[in-house]
């Protein structure tokens, strides 16, 4: 396991903080941190060090430069969606979500009142590009397309859809007038413009923090190569060129050119954030590019400089890692879609998994740098929704569906997803982004996920900090001002390791995880690793750093499992077992300098039931025996990489 010093929290502790504390975000500051800072002010509490105060208690040792942790969701459709529309998501759109994730109730598509128990700190509403808004206003009868050829043919696919399904109806449509028509640019600019002027009016900094953005949906003979495009800009510059549209180019490249003159244009700042590739069919991390040429430096530097974050874990199935890629790995199996492709035409054949999955795609980068000299996948990890209902709900307690089709229903689970697809049961609760970030704003957050300093959950709020280094003690991890310490001697998650100090043996971690206040306690942290040899293979080992309830590896290495606490019948769990915290300092025991290597923290709760479980529970209901009816939900950070 190499060499590592755990310290916990006892339960005992926690539940005093937790009583103490005035809401979860209070918890959180005070159990994770030991100050309270209130949700409107995160920095209130703020004491520079050595300052007289008139409090009766030593002031606290943290400043702003270690960063805040805030939390949202960075691709979710509303009714804009042509895609959510159709598959019936009529009421929530674009200014709804925002209400919705600032904790407002909204009315759901099913006619049920839905509110967050906690709100969320941003959001980007990242409806297709591709046809934005269009069907809503068909809807509304807005002249700009009732009455043009673009609306009433649309329009009349519409109305043709429920009788004979989506793609029967595109045929007909095209057989009786031909290839259906583009929406007009001044309407694509007329609709783009409101989209990015509703975000502005959302925008409170501080508050809460909407960012503008839209998902570019490249669809290769079914295989998703879909990007969220983010701007770090306001309306006034993100409004001045129209989304990219991948029906005129689905190749990848053809957007980064996009984004390189809106930036040139405009003097803005964007970036691309990968959908999980499990449906791409081997595309997303494919070694050659879509015109068939093998990858070369100029591609992976330009890749580099596009896509800094890969959304790893979504609605459509998690994509840490597989079975099949990693067979020692015992929680590689977790909500798994490996059938097909993204539309649901194409058969998955076992060599595509290694071009799919973060995990590989990262051993991989090691070795494209190895070779090319530059690494195309240096991606930290987040996570999203991908929810076309305009709702952000991720915990499995909550599970408010991710299509109209899969709102709460008696018989969701053995319903189609969307009325249409695959099973709604299929449908994963994921996911959120947690960034740590200066403050709550658009700039703040842009620059976290550019640097990656920002981490993936499977839906509830883990709080995880990681950071390396060569020279940290094992004691450090104790200190009270541990981050600050950190930050000031060595980097966090998402960055290099920096130049390896004279006389250090091997890199040294610290790692401190919580449990969500309002979840499951903590079962283990840890450590994933990847390397590459000198003939250019990849290997990958985990380490078990952190165990709760006092488990110690045996001499195989191997942990036993802590015994499930899941009540199946009545969909309930027990805190009893796991730790609410677990803090460790670790060193590798195998390092060899002469060989780059990436580091990532994985976190996992102990056992609850999946949502499925709880619906069982409550409408009552046979569970599908292909589908677990418990999880273990998780946190992955962004990697920490060495380069010799």
């Amino acid at each position: 396991m190499g060499n590592f010093r755990v310290f916990r929290t006892p339960r005992a502790s926690i539940r005093a903080c937790i009583q103490s504390a005035a809401s979860a975000a209070a918890v959180m500051a005070v159990c994770a941190t030991g100050s309270l800072a209130t949700a409107a002010d995160p920095e209130s509490s703020l004491v520079a060090p050595g300052a007289v105060t008139d409090e009766a208690f030593s002031p606290p040792l943290r400043v702003p430069a270690e960063n805040n942790l805030y939390w949202g969701d960075l691709h979710l459709h509303t009714r804009l969606s042509a895609d959510a529309y159709i598959n019936g998501a009529r009421r929530i759109g674009q200014e709804e979500a925002y209400r919705f994730a600032m904790g407002e109730t909204v009315t759901a598509d099913n006619g049920v009142e839905a509110k967050l128990h906690r709100p969320l700190d941003f959001l980007a509403v990242a409806d297709h590009g591709e046809n934005l808004g269009l069907y809503a206003r068909i809807e509304a009868k807005d002249p700009l397309v009732v009455g043009q050829p673009v609306g009433d043919r649309f329009g009349e696919v519409l109305d043709l859809y429920e009788k004979v399904g989506l793609r029967n109806a595109f045929m007909q449509v095209i057989r009786k007038y031909g290839p259906m028509p583009e929406m007009p640019k001044e309407v694509q600019q007329t609709i783009w413009s409101d989209v990015t002027k509703t975000a502005d009016e959302y925008n409170q900094p501080g508050r809460f923090t909407t960012l503008i953005g839209y998902e570019w949906t490249s669809m290769i003979n079914g295989d998703n190569l879909h990007r969220v495009v983010l701007f770090r800009d306001s309306a006034d510059k993100a409004s001045q060129m129209l989304p990219i549209n991948a029906n005129e180019d689905p190749d990848p490249e053809a957007l980064w050119a996009g984004l390189a003159a809106y930036e040139e244009k405009t003097g803005g700042k964007v970036m691309a954030i990968a959908h999980n590739g499990n449906l791409s069919n081997g595309r997303m991390f494919s070694p050659q590019r879509v015109n068939g040429d093998p990858m070369d430096r100029q591609y992976a530097e330009t890749r580099m400089r596009w896509e800094h974050v890969y959304e790893v874990t979504q609605m459509k199935g998690d994509g840490e890692s597989h079975p099949a890629l990693s067979p020692t790995d015992e929680f590689a199996n977790f909500e798994t879609w490996d059938k097909t492709n993204v539309a649901f035409s194409t058969p998955k054949e076992p060599w595509m998994l290694q071009y799919e999955y973060a995990r590989s795609a990262l051993l991989d980068g090691l070795a494209h740098q190895q070779k090319l000299g530059a690494n195309p996948f240096k991606i930290g990890l987040v996570g999203g929704t991908d929810s076309h209902t305009g709702m952000v709900t991720t915990e499995e307690n909550n599970f408010f569906g991710k299509f109209r089709g899969s709102n709460p229903s008696p018989d969701r689970s053995h319903n189609k997803m969307g009325g249409q697809f695959e099973a709604n049961v299929d449908l994963v609760s994921s996911g959120l982004t947690a960034v740590w970030a200066s403050e709550n704003s658009r700039e703040a957050i842009f620059d976290a996920l550019r640097r990656r300093e920002v981490y993936a959950t499977t839906g509830s709020r883990i709080r995880l900090r990681f950071f390396g280094g060569w020279n940290f003690a094992s004691d450090d991890i104790a200190r009270p001002d541990y981050a600050r310490y950190a930050y000031s001697h060595g980097v966090p998650m998402g960055s290099d390791l920096p130049a390896r100090d004279r006389g250090a043996e091997a890199p040294t971690f610290l790692i401190h995880a919580v449990h969500d206040p309002d979840s499951a306690n903590l079962d283990r942290v840890q450590v994933v690793k990847g390397w590459v040899d000198a003939e250019g293979k990849t290997h990958e080992k985990i380490f078990d750093v952190a165990l709760s309830d006092n488990r110690k590896p045996d001499w195989r290495g191997r942990v036993k499992p802590l015994k499930s606490t899941v009540d199946v019948e009545k969909a309930t769990y027990r805190n009893s077992i796991g730790d609410p915290e677990l803090a460790t300092w670790w060193q590798d025991p195998d390092f060899d300098p002469a060989r780059q290597a990436f580091y990532y923290v994985r976190v996992l709760e102990i056992p609850t039931p999946r949502w499925s479980t709880y619906d069982s529970a409550y409408f009552g209901g046979e569970l599908s025996a292909d589908v677990p009816a418990e999880l273990q939900d998780r946190a992955y950070s962004s990697p920490i990489w060495y380069q010799p």
